[in-house]
Protein backbone atom coordinates (compact mmCIF):
# COMPACT_ATOMS: atom_id res chain seq x y z
CA UNK A 1 0.00 0.00 0.00
CA UNK A 2 2.87 2.28 0.82
CA UNK A 3 4.67 1.69 -2.49
CA UNK A 4 1.30 2.08 -4.47
CA UNK A 5 0.32 5.38 -2.47
CA UNK A 6 4.34 6.83 -2.92
CA UNK A 7 3.91 6.04 -6.90
CA UNK A 8 0.49 7.47 -7.24
CA UNK A 9 1.97 10.46 -5.33
CA UNK A 10 5.23 10.48 -8.05
CA UNK A 11 2.38 10.50 -10.77
CA UNK A 12 0.55 13.30 -9.33
CA UNK A 13 3.87 15.58 -9.05
CA UNK A 14 4.82 14.96 -12.68
CA UNK A 15 1.64 15.99 -13.86
CA UNK A 16 2.25 19.28 -12.22
CA UNK A 17 5.18 19.59 -13.31
CA UNK A 18 4.30 18.87 -17.19
CA UNK A 19 1.26 21.47 -16.47
CA UNK A 20 3.43 23.93 -15.38
CA UNK A 21 5.92 23.82 -17.59
CA UNK A 22 3.73 23.23 -20.80
CA UNK A 23 0.92 25.50 -22.54
CA UNK A 24 -2.40 24.57 -22.73
CA UNK A 25 -2.03 24.20 -26.15
CA UNK A 26 0.93 21.68 -25.82
CA UNK A 27 -1.59 19.88 -22.97
CA UNK A 28 -4.52 19.30 -25.41
CA UNK A 29 -2.64 18.29 -28.51
CA UNK A 30 -1.47 15.30 -27.41
CA UNK A 31 -5.26 14.87 -26.05
CA UNK A 32 -6.20 15.46 -29.32
CA UNK A 33 -4.24 13.15 -31.43
CA UNK A 34 -5.55 10.31 -28.66
CA UNK A 35 -8.82 11.08 -29.33
CA UNK A 36 -8.44 11.14 -33.42
CA UNK A 37 -6.28 7.38 -33.37
CA UNK A 38 -8.97 5.56 -30.50
CA UNK A 39 -11.74 7.28 -32.06
CA UNK A 40 -10.90 5.96 -35.74
CA UNK A 41 -9.95 2.84 -34.18
CA UNK A 42 -13.50 2.44 -32.46
CA UNK A 43 -15.35 3.38 -35.92
CA UNK A 44 -13.42 1.29 -37.90
CA UNK A 45 -12.65 -1.89 -36.02
CA UNK A 46 -14.72 -1.82 -32.68
CA UNK A 47 -18.22 -0.93 -33.82
CA UNK A 48 -17.37 -1.08 -37.43
CA UNK A 49 -19.46 1.44 -38.48
CA UNK A 50 -18.02 1.30 -41.75
CA UNK A 51 -18.61 -1.66 -43.18
CA UNK A 52 -18.14 -1.07 -46.27
CA UNK A 53 -14.58 -0.96 -46.24
CA UNK A 54 -11.43 -2.42 -48.25
CA UNK A 55 -10.62 -4.57 -45.68
CA UNK A 56 -13.93 -6.29 -45.35
CA UNK A 57 -13.59 -6.86 -49.00
CA UNK A 58 -10.02 -7.95 -48.97
CA UNK A 59 -11.45 -10.61 -46.26
CA UNK A 60 -14.22 -11.85 -48.99
CA UNK A 61 -11.30 -12.50 -51.05
CA UNK A 62 -9.03 -14.10 -48.92
CA UNK A 63 -11.93 -16.72 -48.58
CA UNK A 64 -12.19 -16.98 -52.22
CA UNK A 65 -8.63 -17.54 -52.08
CA UNK A 66 -8.62 -20.51 -49.30
CA UNK A 67 -11.57 -22.16 -51.27
CA UNK A 68 -9.64 -21.68 -54.63
CA UNK A 69 -6.79 -23.49 -52.48
CA UNK A 70 -8.62 -26.69 -51.80
CA UNK A 71 -8.73 -27.73 -55.54
CA UNK A 72 -5.01 -27.37 -56.25
CA UNK A 73 -2.96 -30.23 -55.93
CA UNK A 74 0.80 -27.55 -56.14
CA UNK A 75 0.16 -24.71 -53.85
CA UNK A 76 3.50 -23.54 -53.95
CA UNK A 77 1.59 -20.05 -55.63
CA UNK A 78 -0.02 -20.03 -52.07
CA UNK A 79 3.33 -20.65 -50.06
CA UNK A 80 4.55 -17.70 -52.13
CA UNK A 81 1.73 -15.12 -51.79
CA UNK A 82 1.75 -15.41 -48.47
CA UNK A 83 5.61 -15.17 -48.27
CA UNK A 84 5.47 -12.29 -50.12
CA UNK A 85 3.40 -10.97 -47.31
CA UNK A 86 5.69 -11.99 -44.74
CA UNK A 87 8.53 -9.76 -46.62
CA UNK A 88 6.16 -6.83 -46.80
CA UNK A 89 5.37 -7.57 -42.99
CA UNK A 90 8.96 -8.09 -42.24
CA UNK A 91 10.28 -5.05 -43.88
CA UNK A 92 7.81 -2.66 -41.78
CA UNK A 93 8.51 -4.39 -38.47
CA UNK A 94 12.63 -4.11 -39.64
CA UNK A 95 12.28 -0.08 -39.88
CA UNK A 96 10.17 -0.02 -37.04
CA UNK A 97 12.79 -0.88 -34.53
CA UNK A 98 15.14 1.14 -36.51
CA UNK A 99 12.92 4.36 -35.69
CA UNK A 100 12.72 3.11 -32.28
CA UNK A 101 16.17 3.16 -32.14
CA UNK A 102 16.54 6.44 -33.28
CA UNK A 103 14.65 7.82 -31.33
CA UNK A 104 16.26 6.53 -27.77
CA UNK A 105 18.99 7.90 -29.67
CA UNK A 106 17.46 11.33 -29.69
CA UNK A 107 16.39 11.34 -26.64
CA UNK A 108 19.92 10.55 -25.11
CA UNK A 109 21.25 14.10 -27.26
CA UNK A 110 18.16 15.42 -26.45
CA UNK A 111 20.18 19.42 -25.65
CA UNK A 112 21.73 19.33 -29.15
CA UNK A 113 18.74 17.83 -30.51
CA UNK A 114 16.85 21.30 -28.99
CA UNK A 115 19.48 23.31 -30.70
CA UNK A 116 19.17 22.48 -34.11
CA UNK A 117 14.80 22.81 -33.88
CA UNK A 118 15.31 26.09 -31.82
CA UNK A 119 17.39 27.44 -35.21
CA UNK A 120 13.47 26.92 -37.36
CA UNK A 121 12.07 29.94 -36.78
CA UNK A 122 9.05 29.03 -37.14
CA UNK A 123 9.16 25.91 -34.19
CA UNK A 124 7.73 26.52 -31.17
CA UNK A 125 9.91 26.33 -27.55
CA UNK A 126 9.38 23.76 -25.16
CA UNK A 127 11.26 22.99 -21.76
CA UNK A 128 13.27 19.74 -21.73
CA UNK A 129 10.84 17.85 -19.60
CA UNK A 130 8.28 18.63 -22.24
CA UNK A 131 10.83 17.72 -25.20
CA UNK A 132 11.32 14.24 -23.96
CA UNK A 133 7.55 13.86 -23.81
CA UNK A 134 7.70 14.25 -26.80
CA UNK A 135 10.40 12.19 -28.00
CA UNK A 136 9.13 9.39 -25.92
CA UNK A 137 5.37 9.67 -27.65
CA UNK A 138 6.98 8.84 -30.86
CA UNK A 139 8.82 5.76 -29.26
CA UNK A 140 5.37 4.54 -27.93
CA UNK A 141 3.90 5.15 -31.11
CA UNK A 142 6.82 3.30 -32.96
CA UNK A 143 6.99 0.03 -30.25
CA UNK A 144 3.39 0.02 -30.92
CA UNK A 145 3.67 -0.38 -34.63
CA UNK A 146 6.67 -3.11 -33.88
CA UNK A 147 4.34 -5.10 -31.91
CA UNK A 148 1.85 -5.17 -33.94
CA UNK A 149 3.79 -6.07 -37.19
CA UNK A 150 5.48 -8.87 -35.31
CA UNK A 151 2.16 -10.55 -34.21
CA UNK A 152 0.96 -10.45 -37.86
CA UNK A 153 4.11 -11.71 -39.37
CA UNK A 154 3.78 -14.68 -36.56
CA UNK A 155 0.02 -14.85 -37.86
CA UNK A 156 1.26 -15.29 -41.71
CA UNK A 157 3.49 -17.70 -40.34
CA UNK A 158 0.41 -19.77 -38.89
CA UNK A 159 -1.22 -19.37 -42.14
CA UNK A 160 1.81 -21.06 -44.50
CA UNK A 161 1.15 -24.04 -41.91
CA UNK A 162 -2.46 -24.48 -42.15
CA UNK A 163 -2.25 -24.15 -46.40
CA UNK A 164 0.25 -27.36 -46.01
CA UNK A 165 -2.44 -28.84 -43.48
CA UNK A 166 -5.71 -28.41 -45.33
CA UNK A 167 -6.81 -31.68 -47.38
CA UNK A 168 -7.59 -31.58 -51.16
CA UNK A 169 -10.92 -32.08 -51.58
CA UNK A 170 -14.33 -29.69 -50.77
CA UNK A 171 -15.97 -32.03 -48.21
CA UNK A 172 -17.77 -29.67 -45.51
CA UNK A 173 -15.15 -30.26 -43.25
CA UNK A 174 -12.83 -29.02 -45.37
CA UNK A 175 -14.59 -26.34 -46.72
CA UNK A 176 -14.84 -25.07 -42.65
CA UNK A 177 -11.13 -25.50 -42.63
CA UNK A 178 -10.84 -23.16 -45.60
CA UNK A 179 -12.39 -20.20 -43.78
CA UNK A 180 -10.79 -20.66 -40.42
CA UNK A 181 -7.47 -20.05 -42.32
CA UNK A 182 -8.94 -17.02 -43.92
CA UNK A 183 -9.93 -15.85 -41.24
CA UNK A 184 -5.86 -16.11 -39.47
CA UNK A 185 -4.97 -14.45 -42.83
CA UNK A 186 -7.84 -11.86 -42.21
CA UNK A 187 -6.30 -11.41 -38.59
CA UNK A 188 -3.15 -11.01 -39.54
CA UNK A 189 -4.23 -8.03 -42.36
CA UNK A 190 -5.64 -6.50 -39.70
CA UNK A 191 -2.90 -6.10 -37.11
CA UNK A 192 -0.77 -4.91 -40.10
CA UNK A 193 -3.18 -2.46 -40.92
CA UNK A 194 -3.40 -1.16 -37.73
CA UNK A 195 0.11 -1.14 -37.40
CA UNK A 196 0.50 1.17 -40.61
CA UNK A 197 -2.08 3.31 -39.04
CA UNK A 198 0.54 3.78 -36.54
CA UNK A 199 3.06 4.62 -38.62
CA UNK A 200 0.86 7.13 -40.24
CA UNK A 201 -0.10 8.75 -36.79
CA UNK A 202 3.54 8.65 -35.83
CA UNK A 203 4.47 11.01 -39.02
CA UNK A 204 1.39 13.18 -37.76
CA UNK A 205 3.17 13.38 -33.91
CA UNK A 206 6.47 14.54 -35.54
CA UNK A 207 4.77 17.81 -36.70
CA UNK A 208 4.52 18.41 -32.54
CA UNK A 209 8.15 19.12 -32.90
CA UNK A 210 7.15 22.09 -34.60
CA UNK A 211 4.02 23.57 -33.59
CA UNK A 212 1.33 21.73 -31.39
CA UNK A 213 -1.54 23.25 -33.34
CA UNK A 214 -0.13 21.60 -36.38
CA UNK A 215 0.00 18.42 -34.83
CA UNK A 216 -3.72 18.58 -34.22
CA UNK A 217 -4.33 19.30 -37.57
CA UNK A 218 -1.64 16.64 -39.35
CA UNK A 219 -3.81 14.54 -36.73
CA UNK A 220 -7.25 15.59 -38.27
CA UNK A 221 -5.46 14.84 -41.48
CA UNK A 222 -4.68 11.56 -41.07
CA UNK A 223 -7.81 10.38 -39.92
CA UNK A 224 -9.03 11.74 -42.87
CA UNK A 225 -6.47 10.21 -45.71
CA UNK A 226 -6.70 6.72 -43.39
CA UNK A 227 -10.78 7.24 -44.04
CA UNK A 228 -10.61 7.90 -47.12
CA UNK A 229 -8.02 4.69 -48.39
CA UNK A 230 -10.05 2.22 -46.42
CA UNK A 231 -13.84 3.27 -47.19
CA UNK A 232 -13.44 5.62 -49.88
CA UNK A 233 -10.87 4.65 -52.36
CA UNK A 234 -10.70 4.11 -56.25
CA UNK A 235 -9.33 0.13 -54.72
CA UNK A 236 -12.91 -0.49 -53.55
CA UNK A 237 -14.82 0.84 -56.06
CA UNK A 238 -13.28 -1.73 -58.29
CA UNK A 239 -13.35 -4.69 -55.88
CA UNK A 240 -16.82 -4.41 -55.74
CA UNK A 241 -19.13 -3.35 -52.47
CA UNK A 242 -19.06 -5.74 -49.48
CA UNK A 243 -21.25 -9.01 -50.12
CA UNK A 244 -20.31 -8.96 -54.03
CA UNK A 245 -20.00 -11.98 -55.63
CA UNK A 246 -16.65 -12.99 -56.85
CA UNK A 247 -16.04 -14.20 -60.17
CA UNK A 248 -15.15 -17.70 -60.04
CA UNK A 249 -15.34 -18.59 -56.27
CA UNK A 250 -18.55 -20.74 -57.48
CA UNK A 251 -18.45 -22.58 -53.93
CA UNK A 252 -19.88 -19.36 -52.00
CA UNK A 253 -22.61 -19.43 -54.71
CA UNK A 254 -23.50 -22.73 -53.78
CA UNK A 255 -23.07 -22.54 -50.00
Amino acid sequence: MAETAASGGEAIWLLQVVMAQASWLEVAAPLAFLVCWVGYWAFADFWRFGRQSLMRRMDEYRGAWMRQMLVRENRMVDIQVVQVLVQNVSFFASSAILIVGGFVAVLGASEQARAIAAEIPFAERSSPLIWDLKILLLVVVFVYAFFKFTWSLRQFNYVAILIGAAPHDHEPASLAMAEQIATVAGRASDHFNRAMRAYYFGLAALSWFIQSWLFVLCSVLVVFIIFRREHRSAVLAVLGPVGQSIPGDHRRTEL
